[in-house]
């Protein structure tokens, strides 16, 4: 019998089918990372269960309904054989002819009758229990429960034949020499296996690798079973760190139970794996304020491309991951398969946090706080960053830290048989974007044999290689990679500093350094910054905020923070640049331009152009040793640094044609050879070192000697900048040019940009973060005329929202509905009632299209709201958004369309302006005869309907007659109607016929595509010669004859065929 892939508990597999011993091969490799045979032991064995671990595992079986069910069946099944007169001798015969055991056979009937077991008639199955789900173990006499309750000593496993009822059989006795003998059905053994009689022993199972302490494949470990939960992640709160261990077990039942003691190797690696992650960040790195993590999830491509991007998601539906840890790493739980690897990636921009993020979850294990992993593995991606040598699992887990722990054989095999109990980290996946090719490499499952560091991740992100284990990533949310997270079982963004936090860092940051006296003073100068404040949503420049915040007050001088990210860096690194090396700034802002071209961020020994220069940049917290790396590999301290310095030696160096540095702005499409943008921040600070006054800004970083080169760079980027037209630019490019326009300081190129707004600004689907909506902002309020701005999908907060609305020159807005509801409630309970009123007027949802189901439970929400305000207050009007609304399109599709439609009948007649109900859809919405009947109930309060468009819907006869019989109440408004692909017969098409006398404005009738017949169509001809006032009549269907249509048509030439 040939076995598939199993899925379930082990509970499962006892009452299924199968052969013992073909689910014990196939589960041992199933186990196995390795590829290997595992053959069966020739040498009989004694197989031994440790009885502990049977007390456990019946504790949690009568914790767990499903389990108690299972082994009650068991349980039937012990009284259903053994305690029938009939089968009573039978048992004998068969211990005696095929084990050889005569004396061991009569002292375990003795026991037996000497325990007092009677014979009974099976029970019919009226005398069963009636509740057999919730029914109890049978009594000690002949239940399971004697066989469990077993005293000291080993438990053996003998085959019987296979045509013995299938279960587990218990005998215990003293007489027997063993304490308990378990019985299951297998095939007979061959004759050459046969053991002797002259004593008791019996071939038995090999060894499972897997299972310590047992050798059965039905005996697994507490930790190995699929069936049984996880513990939760907060269960063990209140235990101290040492009973939070992996290696420590509650005890079963009261009683003290240990698991099987590791192998003093893999104990060894485990406490140093443990001393390794408890240690504490020192410095400021150490005062970051938790980040929160929302939930988020891909969505298709706007563009022609299949690849799915990451979903922006409005600020009523981020779902922050509130539960922490414990949330995120239980997130992908509903969608795992038993035995399956789960993957969870952690997305988030350079500078947000994700690699504190990752490196405080492997802390939190070596507190305890993860006792459901035994192995927390945290490994930076670009130590893996070595292309063309060959890897081992080793090499992968190993990567931690600048002191590699070894992790020899034994450890390797002990992870590889539970890997389920394993967490892999693998942080800033961004790194490896040369093996972009990895997700789809063909990767087998072993691990034994040496790979390439493509094929090493092929196996973890295709789940071959440790699977069921539980993959975290963290990766930038853009690039190559971010791309394919769709193998990701859950998403989370790091979704940075609020306002509030970003306060917090900076009252932790200055108590840290010992300068507690300088939060307030230093809060003061960030409020009066309010770009840097919007800014500070990144922890990087939060933490930069601070830096030259502290310098400028342990000066003495008059303090003022600058007003552009281009004028921070600047003050961090000019007054240090002045006192280093000759030419070692400009060494380091080469190396930047140079490892950012290579999307790498790590400098080898070497690189730097002396061992002075080195010394000078990690003395001043540039340069620091890499995490993971030996003390000879150094990285910058932030990727914003990195950016600022590229673009430091874009600006000086003579090595750039000038020609060729607009390129470098990304802000035009290039067809042939493109600029990546890696170093996203690199246009912004160039403009602003360009365009900067000299000597506060490049001059003080280089000294006057390249004033000659930056002139002409400088008119070279003016030019440029002055051609584009804003009008023109996608949205993000827009945003992009404001940013470059701000960091320039320059007054005309400021005015250039204003003057070349639109009127109307859409942003539907681009992401505005607080620093893009406070220069937007800044650009409207400077601009000196009206704005009508669409914010839909844009993901921005309620105060960014908030201040971009309540802006005089705003005089129209589109946002999400729930974004604006959050946005009133906000502003009622502040008391801004004039603020209030004026966003109200300002509002607009029209034209609104519903694609899905939060759509019409938004707008259901608006027209509550007017209902609430109508009946509490006398003189309280109708909404804007509600009264002024003319077009109304419905496309949810065939499935979630039926149940909808109904929400949004029951809100139409709030619209009182409604001009154009779409009922069509691509996809069919199919509202069927019911949904045109709850429709027609609207008809009398839908005055101004103009045009009514039902194609595609399902509609038959029924709807047909309905839909006439309430067409009257609309005979003065509409204009257009068309059912259009639907399934109409001659009767609806006669009911359709007799109301068209009665729609006097109505002009266009559109009913092709339906079923009715000739006689359907001379009706509609006659109904329309009594209609003067239409104009069209679409009346095509296959199933009229073509003569008869052509000659309808010819009768009147207002009906159109095709």
């Amino acid at each position: 019998m040939e076995l598939g892939p199993l899925e379930g508990s082990y509970l499962e597999l006892l009452n299924s089918s199968a052969d013992p011993l073909q689910l014990y091969h196939l589960y041992d490799r199933m186990d196995l990372t390795a590829e290997e045979e595992i053959d069966l032991c020739s040498e009989p064995d004694t197989d031994t269960i440790n009885c502990e671990q049977f007390s456990r595992l019946l504790c949690d079986m009568e914790g767990d309904e499903e389990t108690r069910e299972a082994y009650a069946n068991i349980a039937e099944l012990d009284q259903y054989v053994f305690q029938d007169t009939q089968l009573e001798g039978l048992s004998k015969d068969i211990f005696i002819e095929h084990i050889g055991l005569e004396e061991m056979t009569s002292e375990s009937v003795e026991v037996l009758e000497e325990a007092g077991q009677k014979t009974q008639k099976r029970p019919f199955p009226e005398e069963l229990p009636v509740d057999l789900k919730h029914r109890k173990l049978a009594p000690p006499s002949s239940s399971l429960l004697s066989c469990l309750s077993l005293p000291s000593g080993p438990i053996q496993i003998i085959p019987t034949l296979s045509t013995l009822p299938q279960g587990l059989w218990p005998i215990s006795g003293t007489g027997t020499g063993v304490s308990s003998i378990l019985i299951y059905q297998s095939e007979m053994p061959p004759a050459s296996q046969t053991p002797p009689a002259s004593g008791p022993a019996v071939q038995s199972l090999p060894k499972s690798p897997d299972r310590p302490g047992s050798t059965s494949p039905f005996a697994p470990s507490a930790a190995d079973l699929p069936s049984m939960p996880e513990p939760a992640l907060t269960s063990r709160a209140n235990l101290t760190e040492d009973e939070m261990s992996p290696t420590k077990c509650p005890a079963a039942g009261g009683a003290s139970s240990k698991l099987p003691k590791w192998p003093e190797s893999v104990e060894r690696f485990y406490q140093s794996l443990r001393d390794k992650y408890q240690a504490q960040p020192a410095g400021p790195e150490g005062t970051l304020v938790e980040m929160d993590l929302v939930r988020v999830r891909l969505e298709k491509s706007s563009g022609k491309s299949q690849e799915r991007e990451l979903a922006t998601l409005d600020w009523a539906e981020r779902q922050p991951a509130r539960g922490g840890l414990a949330e995120v790493l239980l997130a992908a739980s509903d969608r795992q398969q038993p035995r399956e690897t789960r993957v969870i990636a952690v997305l988030g921009k350079a500078g947000h946090g994700k690699s504190h993020w990752a490196r405080a979850v492997s802390r939190a294990w070596a507190h305890g706080q993860l006792p459901q992993y035994d192995f927390v593995f945290w490994v930076p991606c670009h130590r893996l960053d070595r292309l063309g040598t060959s890897y081992h699992l080793q090499d992968l887990l190993s990567s931690l830290g600048p002191q590699p722990l070894p992790v020899n054989d034994e450890v390797l095999s002990y992870i590889a048989r539970r890997p389920n109990r394993i967490l892999l980290v693998l942080d800033g996946f961004e790194e490896l974007e040369a093996h972009d090719g990895s997700l789809h490499s063909t990767g087998g499952p072993g691990s034994a044999e040496p790979r390439s560091l493509r094929g090493l991740l092929a196996g973890l992100l295709q789940r071959k290689l440790l699977r069921g284990c539980t993959l975290l990533l963290t990766a930038w949310p853009r690039g190559r990679l971010a791309q394919s997270l769709s193998k990701a079982d859950a998403l989370f963004e790091v979704a940075g500093f609020s306002a509030q936090q970003a306060e917090t860092y900076v009252k932790h940051y200055f108590e840290s350094e010992g300068t507690a006296e300088y939060q307030e003073r230093a809060l003061a100068l960030l409020r009066a910054q309010p770009f840097l404040l919007s800014h500070s949503h990144s922890p990087t420049v939060c933490r930069a905020v601070c830096q030259l915040t502290e310098a400028l007050l342990q000066r003495g001088d008059e303090a003022q923070l600058p007003s552009t990210l281009t004028g921070l860096f600047v003050g961090l690194l000019g007054p240090a640049a002045r006192d280093g090396p000759p030419g070692a700034l400009a060494g380091l802002a080469r190396l930047a331009w140079e490892l950012g071209r290579a999307h790498q961020r790590g400098l080898k020994a070497g690189c730097l152009p002396s061992a002075e220069a080195r010394a000078w940049a990690v003395a001043q917290g540039w340069l620091r040793p890499t995490t993971g790396a030996p003390e000879t590999e150094l990285a910058f301290s932030s990727f914003l640094l990195q950016c600022f310095l590229g673009a430091m030696w874009l600006a000086l160096s003579g090595e750039i044609k000038d020609k060729e540095l607009p390129q470098y702005l990304a802000l035009t499409p290039r067809k042939k050879r493109p600029y990546d943008n890696w170093l996203e921040g690199v246009p912004r600070f160039l403009v602003g070192l360009v365009f900067q006054p000299r000597a506060s800004c490049l001059g003080a970083l280089a000294g006057p000697a390249a004033s000659t080169s930056v002139d002409r760079k400088q008119k070279v980027l003016t030019r440029y900048l002055k051609r584009l037209q804003p009008g023109t630019l996608q949205a993000g490019r827009l945003l992009e040019l404001l940013h470059c326009a701000h960091e320039a300081l320059d007054p005309g190129l400021w005015q250039h940009v204003l003057q070349g707004l639109p009127a109307r600004l859409s942003f539907l689907g681009t992401r505005l973060t607080p620093p893009d909506t406070h220069v937007l902002g800044s650009a409207l309020e400077a601009a000196g005329q009206d704005f009508s701005l669409d914010l839909r999908g844009t993901g921005v907060d309620p105060s960014g929202l908030g201040s971009l609305v309540g802006l005089s020159c705003v005089t129209r807005f589109r946002a999400a509905l729930s974004d604006t509801v959050e946005l009133w409630e906000s502003l009622q309970q502040r008391g801004e009632a004039k603020l209030l009123r004026a966003v109200e007027e300002k509002f607009t949802i029209e034209p609104f299209k519903a694609k899905s189901m939060k759509d019409v439970e938004d707008l259901g929400n608006l027209v509550q709201i007017q209902r609430t305000r109508s009946s509490s207050e006398a003189a309280a009007g109708e909404l804007p958004a509600v009264r002024d609304l003319k077009k109304l399109e419905f496309a949810l599709g065939p499935v979630l369309g039926p149940q909808v439609f109904p929400k949004l009948v029951k809100i139409l007649e709030a619209f009182t302006s409604l001009q154009h109900l779409d009922l069509d859809s691509l996809s069919e919405n199919k509202i069927g005869d019911e949904g045109v009947a709850q429709l027609s109930a609207t008809f009398p309060q839908l005055k101004a309907l103009e045009t009514l468009n039902l194609s595609q819907n399902n509609i038959t006869d029924v709807g047909a007659c309905k839909l006439a019989e309430a067409l009257p109440a609309l005979a003065a408004s509409l204009l257009r109607l068309s059912l259009y692909n639907n399934c109409i017969c001659d009767t609806g098409a006669e009911s359709l016929a007799h109301v068209l006398p009665d729609m006097v404005s109505l002009r266009v009738l559109d009913v092709q595509y339906n079923k009715f017949t000739a006689a359907g169509a001379q009706q509609l001809a006659a109904g329309l010669r009594k209609c003067p006032q239409v104009k069209t009549l679409a009346m095509w269907t296959p199933t009229i004859p073509f003569g008869v249509q052509e000659h309808l048509q010819q009768l009147d030439p207002r009906i159109i065929l095709r």
